[in-house]
């Protein structure tokens, strides 16, 4: 496990932006070799996501050959509502470069079956080759996807109740009017995502740092889902500076000690135009 501290939202943004972009690079995606890559919604990635887009209009990153794998959609709201996660992902993201719409797989909330449709997603995933890197982002509560405490930490996609902390967070995208935040999605599990290669997740500001603190210096807990990713063999946590306020003085020295390591993964970015 790794834990890559940043001195505020942007850097670590771009720091995970450019990760994101090395490791798609060095796969050498093509006509018979995509990378599949699972992405979340929410605020936190949107500054990475505005990175990706510089990226691809300076041309030297393409998602041509890339396929995507959304994180969880709500149960009942029309996929153009303006707070859809396709709609989210369309207008913050893949409107903006180059993937084939094919190849963007989110959740249908308003499937007739929804376990067909969560059954579905996952056979999608297994037909890709699996995930080569899930980022995920987190909640205060320290769930990621739409995996609540006292989720199964061994989870697959599936129909899922959200707890009243996530829909209190989530009434700032509905006018703030509890009664238009939807209550139940289809989110992927804790499982899998821990099937992925190689995980990331992106944690910033001082609200979710207890939620930091549960997922590195306390043990595996179904109550915080993130903490499962310390058993993952290849799990990276991204964090600003406000993020690690709950965690102990040693533990920020000791992974700020290891950041020379960590550039090297992304600085400098590589470089990334086919044929170079």
């Amino acid at each position: 496990m790794r834990l890559v501290i940043l001195d505020n939202y942007d850097l670590a943004s771009e720091w995970a932006a450019k990760y994101i972009c090395n490791r798609i690079i060095k796969f050498k995606p093509g006509q018979d070799r995509y990378f599949s890559l699972g992405l979340p919604t929410g605020s936190t990635p949107l500054g990475c996501y505005k990175k990706l887009i510089e990226y691809h209009k300076s041309g030297n990153l393409s998602f041509k050959y890339v396929k995507t794998f959304n994180m969880d959609e709500y149960v009942g709201l029309p996929r153009n509502h303006p707070e859809s996660y396709h709609s989210y992902m369309w207008n913050n993201f893949f409107k903006h470069i180059d993937i084939d719409p094919n190849n963007a797989h989110i959740l249908d909330g308003n499937a007739a079956d929804l376990q067909a449709e969560c059954d579905a997603f996952e056979e999608k995933i297994k037909e890709a080759g699996g995930i080569d890197l899930f980022v995920g982002g987190i909640g205060p509560d320290g769930h990621i996807a739409f995996n609540e405490p006292g989720s199964s930490l061994v989870s697959r996609t599936r129909l899922k109740t959200l707890a009243m902390d996530t829909i209190l967070a989530n009434a700032k995208y509905f006018d703030g009017d509890l009664s238009k935040v939807p209550t139940m999605a289809l989110t992927v599990g804790v499982g899998t995502v821990m099937d992925a290669r190689e995980v990331m997740i992106l944690i910033t500001g001082a609200h979710k740092a207890f939620a930091l603190y549960k997922a590195i210096e306390e043990g595996v807990n179904h109550m915080w889902t993130v903490s499962a990713f310390q058993q993952h063999p290849r799990t990276i946590f991204v964090c600003d500076e406000d993020a690690t306020l709950e965690l102990r003085v040693k533990t920020v020295k000791y992974f700020k000690g290891l950041m020379h390591v960590h550039n090297k993964l992304v600085d400098p970015l590589c470089s990334m135009k086919e044929g170079d």
